[in-house]
């Protein structure tokens, strides 16, 4: 089926005319890497992975000179195995239609990252390798790195730098699920994300706060994040990240709210020492509710930009773990996360080498 579908992307992309197309972008990213993972314990093995590498369809059409419409189809592709991710379904990643004024700003409809999501943004050095800081921050079911269905956002203009984004999901899945024996159940199952974000001269930051209902997917737990770089100079960025999480669900033992009620902290800097050549380091660390259970986690790399779209990079990172918990520096936005390995209380490490490929 998946195949089926895409070949008829394809086919009708080839036959439309070509002004009808001349607004529609075809884009992607190929992102491989070789890792060699061990979680401290039994397990010490070399992977290949595919690190949320995706293949999408943009575009927009001019409506008037103050008005225009906007869509995008995004899916995840899996290039160490040719597959697909999300079963019969084409739009797995950020898809979805809006208008945007000159004035006011947009809105869009569809499936998408939440403005929670996109807060990370500023600190985030090593987006989907391993080490992304999303190992510590995206723990069981108090994570909020996350697409919501059935969402509509609204995105302010941009106001000396500044702007909002508030993002409104209804409900999960393809209609609204009625209990007649719960009548309060319709009014559970929706979450709210907002960002203030700012970007002028050398600094950039974010301020984001997102609370999902009960009846989401992963139950009732309320988020606040901030990340913010500073360029110090051309060559050095220094970056900062700050997370509070609440996970407060009544169907979950208070063990696992504990568990997942967590603080992050992170610190870390960006160094270019040539002009497509940097270092990057960062060190976060994650404080639960539950004693005997936070992680600390370093990073280190080395990344060089062959060109605009092509770049290799080398990094090792290394998660602490205390006795009841087992995070590693590779589950996040990655094929290659073993389900055999087992970080409980141990020092998991990772060593990659990667090549990312935008088009």
């Amino acid at each position: 089926m998946k195949k089926k579908l895409i070949a008829l992307v394809v086919g009708a992309a080839a036959v439309m005319p070509a002004v009808a197309m001349a607004d529609v972008t075809v884009y992607g990213r190929a992102h491989v890497s070789t890792d060699f993972l061990d979680d401290g314990a039994d397990y010490s093995e070399t992977n290949i992975s595919s690190n949320s590498s995706r293949l999408g369809f943009k575009g927009d059409h001019q409506i008037n000179p103050n008005l225009k419409a906007f869509f995008q189809i995004e899916q995840q592709i899996n290039f160490n195995t040719g597959e697909s991710d999300g079963g019969e379904n084409f739009a797995t990643r950020d898809t979805f239609v809006g208008v945007a004024g000159t004035n006011w700003g947009a809105v869009q409809l569809g499936r998408f990252d939440s403005p929670f999501k996109v807060a990370r943004g500023p600190a985030n050095l090593f987006g989907d390798q391993v080490g992304d800081m999303r190992n510590l921050t995206r723990v069981g079911n108090a994570r909020f790195d996350e697409r919501y269905d059935n969402t509509v956002q609204y995105t302010t203009p941009s106001l000396g730098g500044f702007n909002i984004k508030l993002a409104y999901s209804v409900y999960e899945g393809q209609s609204l699920v009625v209990d007649e024996n719960h009548p309060d159940y319709n009014e559970d199952s929706d979450a709210f994300s907002a960002s203030l974000n700012y970007a002028a001269g050398a600094f950039e930051g974010s301020l984001a706060y997102e609370t999902a209902e009960s009846n989401t997917g992963r139950g009732e737990r309320d988020g606040l994040r901030a990340a913010a770089a500073y360029k110090l100079t051309d060559a050095f960025k220094l970056v900062g990240f700050y997370q509070t999480v609440e996970y407060d669900d009544s169907d979950a033992t208070a063990v696992q709210r504990d568990l997942w009620t967590a603080d992050v902290y992170g610190l870390g800097g960006e160094f270019k020492f040539a002009p497509n050549t940097a270092v990057k380091a960062m060190y976060m660390t994650r404080d639960a509710d539950a004693n005997n259970a936070d992680s600390d986690m370093w990073v280190v790399g080395i990344e060089h930009k062959l060109d605009k779209a092509v770049r290799v990079y080398a990094n090792y990172a290394l998660v602490d773990n205390d006795d009841d918990v087992a995070l590693t520096p590779w589950s996040q936005a990655r094929t290659a996360n073993p389900g055999d390995a087992d970080a409980s209380g141990e020092k998991a490490t990772g060593f990659s080498v990667g090549l990312r490929y935008d088009f």
